[in-house]
Protein backbone atom coordinates (compact mmCIF):
# COMPACT_ATOMS: atom_id res chain seq x y z
CA UNK A 1 0.00 0.00 0.00
CA UNK A 2 1.23 3.46 -0.28
CA UNK A 3 0.06 6.57 1.21
CA UNK A 4 0.43 9.92 -0.42
CA UNK A 5 0.62 13.25 1.55
CA UNK A 6 0.55 16.18 -0.41
CA UNK A 7 -1.40 19.06 -1.91
CA UNK A 8 -5.05 19.33 -3.59
CA UNK A 9 -5.69 21.83 -6.03
CA UNK A 10 -8.47 22.71 -8.40
CA UNK A 11 -7.43 23.65 -11.15
CA UNK A 12 -8.51 26.44 -13.61
CA UNK A 13 -7.23 25.62 -16.81
CA UNK A 14 -7.19 28.48 -19.97
CA UNK A 15 -5.93 27.37 -23.48
CA UNK A 16 -4.58 29.51 -25.69
CA UNK A 17 -2.15 30.08 -28.72
CA UNK A 18 0.99 30.39 -26.63
CA UNK A 19 1.94 31.44 -22.95
CA UNK A 20 1.71 34.66 -22.40
CA UNK A 21 5.32 36.73 -21.46
CA UNK A 22 5.89 38.89 -18.37
CA UNK A 23 3.35 41.86 -18.33
CA UNK A 24 1.55 40.99 -21.81
CA UNK A 25 -2.39 39.94 -22.28
CA UNK A 26 -3.04 36.82 -24.35
CA UNK A 27 -6.72 36.02 -25.65
CA UNK A 28 -7.52 32.22 -24.74
CA UNK A 29 -10.04 30.06 -26.03
CA UNK A 30 -11.66 28.96 -23.32
CA UNK A 31 -12.01 28.19 -19.35
CA UNK A 32 -11.67 24.44 -17.87
CA UNK A 33 -11.76 23.52 -14.17
CA UNK A 34 -10.30 20.30 -13.58
CA UNK A 35 -8.98 18.37 -10.08
CA UNK A 36 -5.55 18.56 -9.60
CA UNK A 37 -2.37 19.33 -7.33
CA UNK A 38 0.87 17.56 -7.22
CA UNK A 39 -0.48 15.14 -4.11
CA UNK A 40 -3.99 14.29 -5.58
CA UNK A 41 -2.56 14.12 -9.03
CA UNK A 42 0.13 11.26 -7.81
CA UNK A 43 -2.64 10.17 -6.14
CA UNK A 44 -4.99 9.41 -8.67
CA UNK A 45 -2.34 7.50 -10.54
CA UNK A 46 -1.00 5.57 -7.93
CA UNK A 47 -4.28 4.34 -7.51
CA UNK A 48 -5.55 4.33 -11.00
CA UNK A 49 -2.86 3.33 -13.56
CA UNK A 50 0.03 2.32 -10.96
CA UNK A 51 -3.16 -0.43 -9.65
CA UNK A 52 -1.84 0.10 -6.09
CA UNK A 53 -4.24 0.07 -2.82
CA UNK A 54 -3.65 3.99 -1.98
CA UNK A 55 -4.46 6.54 1.40
CA UNK A 56 -4.09 9.89 0.88
CA UNK A 57 -3.70 12.74 3.55
CA UNK A 58 -4.74 16.18 2.56
CA UNK A 59 -5.97 19.86 3.61
CA UNK A 60 -9.06 21.33 2.57
CA UNK A 61 -10.84 23.89 3.10
CA UNK A 62 -15.02 23.70 3.56
CA UNK A 63 -15.80 25.17 0.38
CA UNK A 64 -17.08 24.25 -3.26
CA UNK A 65 -13.81 24.31 -4.35
CA UNK A 66 -13.36 20.86 -2.10
CA UNK A 67 -15.91 18.66 -3.31
CA UNK A 68 -14.68 17.84 -6.84
CA UNK A 69 -11.18 17.54 -5.50
CA UNK A 70 -12.52 14.56 -3.12
CA UNK A 71 -15.02 13.38 -5.59
CA UNK A 72 -11.96 12.61 -8.33
CA UNK A 73 -9.95 11.05 -5.57
CA UNK A 74 -12.67 8.51 -4.09
CA UNK A 75 -13.60 7.57 -7.66
CA UNK A 76 -10.00 6.24 -8.72
CA UNK A 77 -10.42 4.60 -5.48
CA UNK A 78 -8.11 6.51 -2.98
CA UNK A 79 -8.95 6.32 0.28
CA UNK A 80 -8.85 9.87 2.16
CA UNK A 81 -7.71 11.29 5.20
CA UNK A 82 -8.43 15.03 4.71
CA UNK A 83 -8.35 17.41 7.31
CA UNK A 84 -11.35 20.18 6.69
CA UNK A 85 -10.78 24.03 7.71
CA UNK A 86 -13.22 26.60 8.07
CA UNK A 87 -11.28 29.99 7.77
CA UNK A 88 -8.97 29.04 4.83
CA UNK A 89 -9.91 28.35 0.94
CA UNK A 90 -9.00 24.75 -1.01
CA UNK A 91 -5.90 25.40 -2.77
CA UNK A 92 -6.41 26.26 -6.09
CA UNK A 93 -3.78 26.65 -9.36
CA UNK A 94 -4.35 29.16 -12.65
CA UNK A 95 -2.83 27.12 -15.67
CA UNK A 96 -2.21 28.19 -19.45
CA UNK A 97 -1.61 25.71 -21.67
CA UNK A 98 -0.25 27.19 -25.21
CA UNK A 99 -1.55 24.77 -28.35
CA UNK A 100 1.46 22.91 -28.50
CA UNK A 101 0.75 21.72 -25.33
CA UNK A 102 3.07 23.15 -23.08
CA UNK A 103 1.97 25.40 -19.57
CA UNK A 104 2.71 27.99 -17.18
CA UNK A 105 1.17 27.28 -13.71
CA UNK A 106 0.66 29.27 -10.53
CA UNK A 107 -0.87 27.90 -7.48
CA UNK A 108 -2.10 29.33 -4.20
CA UNK A 109 -1.92 27.05 -1.55
CA UNK A 110 -4.71 28.06 0.88
CA UNK A 111 -4.86 24.99 2.43
CA UNK A 112 -2.67 22.72 1.61
CA UNK A 113 0.05 25.23 4.10
CA UNK A 114 -2.20 23.65 7.04
CA UNK A 115 -1.01 20.01 6.51
CA UNK A 116 0.68 18.93 9.14
CA UNK A 117 2.66 15.27 10.30
CA UNK A 118 -0.04 14.81 13.19
CA UNK A 119 -2.46 14.11 10.17
CA UNK A 120 -1.05 11.32 9.34
CA UNK A 121 -3.28 8.33 10.13
CA UNK A 122 -1.97 4.90 11.07
CA UNK A 123 1.27 4.12 8.93
CA UNK A 124 0.16 0.08 9.61
CA UNK A 125 0.17 -1.38 6.70
CA UNK A 126 1.62 1.07 3.92
CA UNK A 127 4.98 0.28 2.41
CA UNK A 128 5.43 4.05 1.21
CA UNK A 129 5.27 7.17 2.34
CA UNK A 130 5.09 9.31 -1.20
CA UNK A 131 5.51 13.21 -0.88
CA UNK A 132 5.81 16.45 -2.53
CA UNK A 133 6.85 19.85 -2.42
CA UNK A 134 3.47 21.65 -2.41
CA UNK A 135 2.93 21.58 1.21
CA UNK A 136 5.43 23.05 4.23
CA UNK A 137 9.06 21.74 4.22
CA UNK A 138 8.77 21.38 7.84
CA UNK A 139 5.53 19.32 7.68
CA UNK A 140 7.67 17.28 4.86
CA UNK A 141 11.07 16.71 7.47
CA UNK A 142 8.12 15.74 10.08
CA UNK A 143 6.40 12.99 8.17
CA UNK A 144 9.74 11.63 7.37
CA UNK A 145 11.01 10.82 10.34
CA UNK A 146 7.75 9.32 11.20
CA UNK A 147 7.46 7.15 8.52
CA UNK A 148 11.05 5.79 8.85
CA UNK A 149 10.24 4.74 12.42
CA UNK A 150 7.35 3.05 11.34
CA UNK A 151 9.42 1.22 8.94
CA UNK A 152 7.98 2.70 5.61
CA UNK A 153 10.37 3.73 2.69
CA UNK A 154 9.95 7.40 1.79
CA UNK A 155 9.76 9.07 -1.43
CA UNK A 156 10.41 12.43 -1.95
CA UNK A 157 9.07 14.73 -5.37
CA UNK A 158 11.47 17.43 -4.48
CA UNK A 159 9.04 19.67 -6.99
CA UNK A 160 8.45 23.06 -7.22
CA UNK A 161 12.53 23.00 -6.96
CA UNK A 162 14.34 24.32 -3.89
CA UNK A 163 17.18 23.25 -1.91
CA UNK A 164 16.45 20.75 0.45
CA UNK A 165 17.85 20.26 4.33
CA UNK A 166 20.58 17.15 4.40
CA UNK A 167 18.08 15.75 7.67
CA UNK A 168 15.50 15.30 4.87
CA UNK A 169 17.65 13.76 2.32
CA UNK A 170 19.17 11.11 4.39
CA UNK A 171 15.68 10.35 5.05
CA UNK A 172 14.81 10.09 1.47
CA UNK A 173 14.87 6.30 -0.24
CA UNK A 174 13.51 7.28 -3.46
CA UNK A 175 14.25 10.76 -5.13
CA UNK A 176 12.34 11.91 -7.89
CA UNK A 177 13.24 15.09 -9.48
CA UNK A 178 13.46 16.92 -13.26
CA UNK A 179 16.52 18.39 -14.63
CA UNK A 180 15.85 21.96 -13.03
CA UNK A 181 15.07 20.60 -9.70
CA UNK A 182 18.08 18.01 -9.94
CA UNK A 183 20.52 21.06 -10.35
CA UNK A 184 19.10 22.86 -7.96
CA UNK A 185 19.06 19.74 -5.15
CA UNK A 186 22.66 19.07 -6.39
CA UNK A 187 24.35 22.27 -6.93
CA UNK A 188 26.23 20.42 -9.97
CA UNK A 189 26.84 21.76 -13.28
CA UNK A 190 28.14 18.90 -15.02
CA UNK A 191 26.24 16.19 -16.48
CA UNK A 192 23.37 14.39 -15.40
CA UNK A 193 24.97 11.56 -14.17
CA UNK A 194 27.81 13.60 -12.32
CA UNK A 195 24.85 15.30 -10.54
CA UNK A 196 23.21 12.03 -9.44
CA UNK A 197 26.28 11.08 -8.07
CA UNK A 198 26.74 13.90 -5.56
CA UNK A 199 22.56 13.60 -4.23
CA UNK A 200 22.74 11.36 -1.10
CA UNK A 201 19.86 9.53 -1.63
CA UNK A 202 19.66 5.78 -2.09
CA UNK A 203 17.52 5.81 -5.11
CA UNK A 204 17.26 8.98 -7.39
CA UNK A 205 14.84 9.12 -10.55
CA UNK A 206 15.23 11.95 -13.00
CA UNK A 207 12.67 12.63 -15.61
CA UNK A 208 13.54 14.01 -18.85
CA UNK A 209 10.39 15.24 -20.37
CA UNK A 210 9.90 13.32 -23.75
CA UNK A 211 13.36 12.02 -23.93
CA UNK A 212 12.38 9.61 -20.77
CA UNK A 213 14.22 8.92 -17.73
CA UNK A 214 16.98 8.10 -15.93
CA UNK A 215 17.64 6.25 -12.64
CA UNK A 216 20.25 5.42 -10.13
CA UNK A 217 20.00 3.14 -7.67
CA UNK A 218 23.34 2.04 -5.85
CA UNK A 219 25.65 1.85 -8.33
CA UNK A 220 23.83 1.12 -11.03
CA UNK A 221 21.51 3.26 -14.03
CA UNK A 222 18.99 2.42 -15.49
CA UNK A 223 17.52 4.17 -18.58
CA UNK A 224 14.00 4.21 -20.15
CA UNK A 225 13.50 6.20 -23.28
CA UNK A 226 10.32 7.91 -23.88
CA UNK A 227 7.20 7.34 -26.14
CA UNK A 228 6.05 9.60 -28.90
CA UNK A 229 2.07 10.68 -28.59
CA UNK A 230 0.83 12.81 -30.34
CA UNK A 231 0.24 15.96 -27.04
CA UNK A 232 -2.51 17.55 -26.06
CA UNK A 233 -1.59 18.64 -22.26
CA UNK A 234 1.18 18.22 -20.52
CA UNK A 235 0.03 18.94 -17.22
CA UNK A 236 0.30 16.05 -14.66
CA UNK A 237 2.44 13.94 -16.96
CA UNK A 238 5.45 14.23 -14.45
CA UNK A 239 2.87 13.39 -11.29
CA UNK A 240 1.19 10.87 -13.44
CA UNK A 241 5.01 8.94 -13.81
CA UNK A 242 5.71 9.59 -9.71
CA UNK A 243 2.57 7.54 -8.67
CA UNK A 244 2.77 4.79 -10.90
CA UNK A 245 6.61 4.42 -10.52
CA UNK A 246 6.01 4.21 -6.79
CA UNK A 247 2.82 2.00 -7.35
CA UNK A 248 5.08 -0.30 -9.35
CA UNK A 249 8.02 -0.81 -6.57
CA UNK A 250 5.66 -1.28 -4.37
CA UNK A 251 3.90 -4.02 -5.81
CA UNK A 252 7.61 -5.33 -5.97
CA UNK A 253 8.27 -4.47 -9.91
CA UNK A 254 12.23 -4.29 -11.15
CA UNK A 255 13.68 -0.65 -11.28
CA UNK A 256 13.64 -1.05 -14.82
CA UNK A 257 10.26 -2.02 -15.53
CA UNK A 258 8.23 0.45 -13.57
CA UNK A 259 10.39 2.92 -15.18
CA UNK A 260 8.95 1.75 -18.22
CA UNK A 261 5.44 1.46 -16.88
CA UNK A 262 5.68 4.46 -15.46
CA UNK A 263 6.63 6.02 -18.73
CA UNK A 264 4.17 5.02 -20.85
CA UNK A 265 1.02 6.03 -18.34
CA UNK A 266 3.24 9.54 -18.60
CA UNK A 267 2.91 9.45 -22.23
CA UNK A 268 -1.14 8.74 -22.30
CA UNK A 269 -1.34 11.38 -19.76
CA UNK A 270 -0.35 14.18 -22.29
CA UNK A 271 -2.79 12.64 -25.22
CA UNK A 272 -5.89 14.30 -22.92
CA UNK A 273 -6.86 17.33 -21.24
CA UNK A 274 -6.36 18.34 -17.64
CA UNK A 275 -4.25 16.69 -14.77
CA UNK A 276 -6.34 13.54 -13.07
CA UNK A 277 -8.93 13.38 -15.79
CA UNK A 278 -5.91 12.42 -18.36
CA UNK A 279 -4.68 9.58 -15.76
CA UNK A 280 -5.00 6.27 -17.71
CA UNK A 281 -6.42 3.20 -16.08
CA UNK A 282 -3.55 0.18 -15.79
CA UNK A 283 -4.94 -1.74 -18.66
CA UNK A 284 -4.62 1.09 -21.20
CA UNK A 285 -0.69 1.46 -20.13
CA UNK A 286 -0.68 -2.59 -20.73
CA UNK A 287 -2.51 -2.15 -23.89
CA UNK A 288 -0.39 0.51 -25.30
CA UNK A 289 2.94 -0.82 -23.94
CA UNK A 290 1.81 -4.37 -25.99
CA UNK A 291 1.85 -2.16 -29.16
CA UNK A 292 4.75 -0.05 -28.70
CA UNK A 293 8.56 0.09 -28.79
CA UNK A 294 10.23 0.62 -25.79
CA UNK A 295 12.79 2.50 -27.15
CA UNK A 296 11.14 5.35 -29.07
CA UNK A 297 11.37 8.51 -29.57
CA UNK A 298 15.14 7.72 -28.70
CA UNK A 299 17.13 5.01 -28.84
CA UNK A 300 18.60 4.16 -25.70
CA UNK A 301 22.25 4.74 -26.38
CA UNK A 302 20.74 8.21 -27.78
CA UNK A 303 19.89 9.14 -24.12
CA UNK A 304 22.54 7.69 -22.54
CA UNK A 305 25.11 10.16 -24.09
CA UNK A 306 22.46 13.25 -23.55
CA UNK A 307 22.80 12.13 -19.73
CA UNK A 308 26.37 11.94 -19.96
CA UNK A 309 27.12 15.12 -21.64
CA UNK A 310 28.45 18.16 -19.84
CA UNK A 311 25.28 20.69 -19.53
Amino acid sequence: MVLVAGSANLDFVVRAQRIPAPGETVLGHDLQTFPGGKGANQAVACARAGGSRTGMVLALGRDAYAQPLKASLQSAGVVLHAQEFDDIASGTAFICVSDDAENAITVAPGANARLLAAHLPPLAGYQFLLMQLEIPLGTVIESARLARAAGLQVALNAAPAQALPLELMAMVDLLIVNEGELRTISQSQGSIVDAMAVVPCQTIVVTLGARGAVARKGGELHYQTGFAVQAVDTTGAGDTFCGVLIAQLAAGQAMPLALQFAGAAAALCCTKPGAQSSVPPASEVRSFLAERSASEPLAQQVLERYCQAIA
